[in-house]
């Protein structure tokens, strides 16, 4: 059976409406937490530039004569001054620059979004809102509906295709993100204390998912018959 959830709902100026119910083809209780954790480290892992580097004996300048003969010095036998143990040597094992990169198929990166998404709606933290309209980027306006809607914590706001205005007013604050839904990563999501969907958004993207879903039901059953 699938799960309803029921999201607070706040108009533009911030003032409480009624509640509202969390579109089902989106919102359906399912939350796959090995699949969220293989995002978040794929996600982690692109994050990083793989540009650290050391030099290894071979790469560092000097050190193509031996210091002493072999034998009949009583010194330990040496025939580089460019060894691992030596002050000045390479490094015996150095990082070398190299991609990070991780790929995760698509169905798998949609099944970790939307689990990261039931995950916030089980635990009442998404809200749906009709968010300020911004003519101008206006930071104070942006701190005035966030303290409206009394949301504790780290915000994520999930904008109806891209609102360049609302986003410039959250650059100057730490606690605030503000992506355009559908793009939002499952870090993003997990990031974020309180999850705000705007109105508009949610309404079009639930669509498209119910589209999705009827496209892999076709699918499926078309397997089916392509093996009886």
């Amino acid at each position: 059976m699938t799960a309803i959830f029921k999201a607070r709902y706040y108009k533009a100026d911030g003032k409480k409406g009624r509640a509202r119910t969390l579109p089902a083809p989106l919102f359906n209780g399912i939350v796959n937490e090995g699949v969220i954790h293989q995002a978040v480290k794929a996600y982690l892992a692109n994050q990083r530039q793989g540009t650290a580097a050391a030099k290894t004996r071979s790469d560092v300048a000097g050190g193509g004569r031996k210091p002493w003969r072999q034998k009949g010095t009583g010194r330990a036998r040496a025939g580089t001054i460019r060894s691992p143990i030596w002050a000045g040597g390479g490094i015996a094992f150095p990082p070398i620059p190299h991609s990070w990169r991780q790929r995760l198929p698509k169905k798998v990166r949609t099944l970790a979004r939307h689990s990261a998404l039931n995950d916030r709606a089980e635990n009442d933290r998404v809200i749906i809102a009709d968010l300020p309209e911004m003519k101008s980027p206006k930071t104070r306006d942006l701190v005035a509906f966030v303290s409206a809607i009394d949301v504790p914590g780290k915000v994520l706001l999930l904008t109806d295709g891209v609102n360049k205005n609302l986003y410039l007013s959250s650059r100057n604050l730490p606690a605030v993100s503000v992506v355009s839904f559908g793009e939002e990563s499952v870090y993003d999501v997990l990031w974020a204390h309180t999850v705000v969907i705007e109105r508009g958004a949610l309404e079009t993207n639930s669509s498209l998912k119910e589209s999705e879903e009827s496209d892999l039901e076709l699918d499926s059953s078309n397997e089916g018959g392509d093996n009886a």
